[in-house]
């Protein structure tokens, strides 16, 4: 079962809250218990510019870029203290004011965070004088939606760390994933390396001996019966099975698919989906190199990408070699955006076999590399 994000619930709860607290404001506006100060449809247009600045800032703010958030940001500061200072009648209307410092611990600084905390506190302890209370009400007010700011705010800054711990070792387990399958590759390799060598050395080394013995023989002695003739070919058909094996061995290509999908499978997130094309072929050399570029690509994907899906496609190559295509469905890459250590070194590693590396936005959206290793 995926994980559900607990920013997209957070975002939810948050959003059905502010469409939820503007009910009770019409109920009673309707039917003459209360009202906002002013022209009432001053209160509703403030209602309207703090919901569309957070529905776009707090859910399009991957579209509409950091400049144009922030500005939303500052409308809904603003548009908070209007709602609650004109609606100052109604009691509960400073849960805007939680929102709005919720909100901006997601796109601002910790301490313009807090100057939004102490300014929201002075506009409830405002909004409960306006009401008609006492210093000492006004007092209580402020202390208490102080409390629930801050709150609020320390729990999505223990969920935001929460968030990192789970990317950083999200991150480490693809490492350590690829590490352990390029270990195990490279252990099989050896392995072969080494029972080809035995039977070259044991059992090719003693052919070869009987065979010269069946030389010799048949050049010293009599045999009607053809015997030491078939004895010295059969001889010779082993020792070329023999050497045939030991070549096989030698050159055996390791098995990418389930080199891969075995990295893939122990990643709780995101979910990796392989594909090998048919006549794909790659030697250890490569075949820890494809490794290593898997490694990267995931690793991108968890820290910069938050993606919950990637795409990794293995196919071959006019004339030889093969091509890795990866593409994930995470938030992509930044315009104007640096390439880090991480895509430095896939261009590197294709580059170690004469290879080039491109990368990009993926469409309708995400990131995707792809790297050609001749």
């Amino acid at each position: 079962m995926r994980r559900i994000d607990p920013n997209v619930v957070a975002g939810l709860i948050m959003t059905a809250l502010c469409g939820i607290l503007a009910v009770p404001v019409a109920l009673e506006q309707a039917a003459g218990v209360a009202s906002p100060l002013g022209p009432p449809w001053l209160w509703w247009a403030a209602y309207a510019v703090f919901l569309l600045a957070l529905v776009v800032g707090g859910w399009l703010d991957e579209v509409v870029g950091v400049v144009a958030v922030r500005a939303l940001l500052a409308l809904m500061v603003l548009a908070s203290a209007s709602l609650v200072l004109l609606g100052a009648q109604f009691g509960w209307l400073p849960i805007f004011l939680v929102v709005t410092a919720s909100v901006s611990t997601y796109h601002l600084r910790r301490p313009v965070t807090a100057a939004i905390v102490v300014g929201n506190v002075g506009v409830a302890a405002a909004a409960a004088l306006v009401a008609g209370g006492s210093v000492q009400v006004a007092a209580v007010t402020g202390a208490i939606y102080l409390l629930l700011q801050s709150a609020s705010v320390l729990l999505i800054v223990a969920l935001h760390r929460e968030e990192a711990s789970r990317r950083r070792l999200a991150a480490a387990h693809a490492e350590l994933a690829a590490a352990g399958a390029a270990l195990a590759e490279t252990s099989r390799a050896q392995e072969r390396l080494r029972i080809s060598r035995e039977l070259h050395d044991l059992v090719g080394h003693q052919l070869t001996a009987l065979a010269l013995e069946l030389e010799i023989a048949t050049h010293t002695g009599d045999d009607p019966g053809g015997h030491v003739a078939r004895a010295r070919a059969l001889a010779g058909d082993l020792l070329a099975d023999v050497r045939t094996t030991v070549g096989q061995l030698r050159s055996r290509a390791p098995d990418l698919a389930a080199t891969l999908e075995r990295i893939g499978e122990q990643l709780p997130r995101p979910v990796v989906h392989v594909r090998v094309a048919d006549g794909v072929a790659a030697d250890e050399e490569r075949t820890v190199a494809v490794v290593r570029c898997v490694q990267e690509i995931l690793t991108n994907a968890i820290r910069h990408g938050d993606a919950d899906t990637v795409w990794i496609d293995l196919s071959p190559v006019p004339g030889g070699g093969l091509r890795l295509s990866a593409r994930d469905d995470g938030r992509g890459a930044a315009a104007g955006a640096v390439p880090g250590n991480g895509l430095r070194g896939l261009a590197e590693r294709a580059g170690a076999f004469g290879g080039s590396v491109d990368w990009g936005p993926a469409a309708p959206r995400g990131f995707a590399v792809t790297a050609v290793l001749p």
